[in-house]
């Protein structure tokens, strides 16, 4: 079925099935939620190139993957994000663009892209702390939103990111009420603004009660299984290990397990741990009490909205809406009480140490 057909059958123009299909807001919300479950129904999907020869626009949008022995963004998380976003896209009539490259390569890559007009928009993934690509993609004037934001970039842009400050402060806080204090921190790559807020707000949960951060008992890398399982294997044979783990996510964490396991120690009574959860699709966190204790927040629709915002902007500039200032979003993490943490056991503590 085309546009004209799905038309005439709605009694409705074709400018106005097209503009609800594309969320225009002068289109009430009753006739989006009639067209579109027309359009699921009659299986119509917009004719792409003639779409892009009307408009001027590619009806593309990019995503530029880094290829690295270390890098946040190979692994589940960013297959996620990936579903989440393309959900939208397609719903909008849009294709995906994945760009593999390496690190070294990246601004040469963002900077073709936008000089060629290949695409309509790009998503900036796993910002550094000072991330060079947000002020060139201001300057190429290409539309963009950054999954995360970068410290020490000043100036507005778009932007979604969970507060990673915010949740683990509470992550440590809960370990702390259940009298933890020897505490352990498994996060992602230090060069990641991600990392550095999660540290930050773990550092300032521990200050609150008196308590320095010690050097020793916070970990960064790539945040794989074995990672997990060597670093907290390693801590948990000092002649002080901790009795709780911060861990950056689900995937670790399972290593953080096997590590307290080998080591003959019970998971969640000799040692608690709080984990940050994406949500993940393969990494399942779930049941009437969850494995992990953790603060939850969903890559997946991280990956919803990022794509959501990116098509509003578009749309904004396609208008002549310039000047409404920058898109930004922050979502709150979800604390969710699982198998994994319990108070403090003063007499196993004393024995270990």
């Amino acid at each position: 079925m085309n546009l004209k057909q799905l038309s005439e059958k709605l009694g409705l123009s074709q400018t106005t099935v097209s503009r609800a299909l594309n969320g225009y807001p002068e289109v009430s919300e009753a006739t989006r939620h009639k067209v579109r479950k027309a359009a699921e129904a009659h299986s119509y999907r917009p004719n792409t190139r003639a779409k892009s020869l009307a408009t001027g626009r590619s009806m593309t949008i990019a995503h530029v993957v880094p290829v690295s022995s270390k890098h946040e963004m190979v692994n589940p998380i960013f297959a996620d994000f990936i579903a989440g976003a393309g959900e939208e896209y397609s719903r909008a009539g849009y294709d995906l663009l994945l760009s593999v490259v390496a690190d070294s390569d990246h601004e040469r890559v963002y900077r073709d892209i936008a000089i060629r007009q290949v695409v309509d928009g790009l998503i900036v993934q796993a910002p550094t702390l000072t991330d060079t690509r947000i002020p060139m993609l201001q300057d190429l004037d290409i539309p963009f939103v950054v999954h995360g934001r970068s410290s020490g970039i000043i100036g507005a842009y778009n932007w979604l990111d969970v507060n990673n400050r915010r949740a683990f402060e509470r992550a440590t806080g809960l370990l702390l009420d259940l009298g933890h204090r020897r505490i352990a921190l498994l996060n992602g790559l230090a060069t990641m603004d991600f990392a550095h807020r999660r540290n930050d707000g773990y550092t300032r949960a521990l200050l609150e009660r008196g308590i320095a951060a010690d050097p020793e008992l916070i970990a960064h890398d790539e945040m794989t299984e074995n990672y997990g399982f060597e670093v907290a294997r390693r801590m948990l044979s000092t002649s002080n290990p901790p009795t709780a783990f911060v861990v950056s996510s689900i995937i670790p964490a399972i290593g953080v397990r096997r590590a307290i396991n080998k080591a003959g120690l019970v998971f969640g009574r000799d040692v608690s741990i709080v984990i940050h959860d994406d949500d993940l699709s393969y990494f399942r966190n779930t049941g009437d009490v969850p494995l992990f204790t953790a603060v939850r927040s969903s890559v997946r629709e991280a990956g919803q909205r990022c794509a959501a915002m990116l098509l509003e902007i578009i749309r904004r500039r396609e208008e002549g809406l310039r000047n409404e200032g920058p898109m930004q979003t922050l979502m709150e993490a979800e604390l969710t009480i699982g198998q994994s943490t319990g108070p403090l056991i003063p007499s196993a503590a004393k024995l270990r140490s």
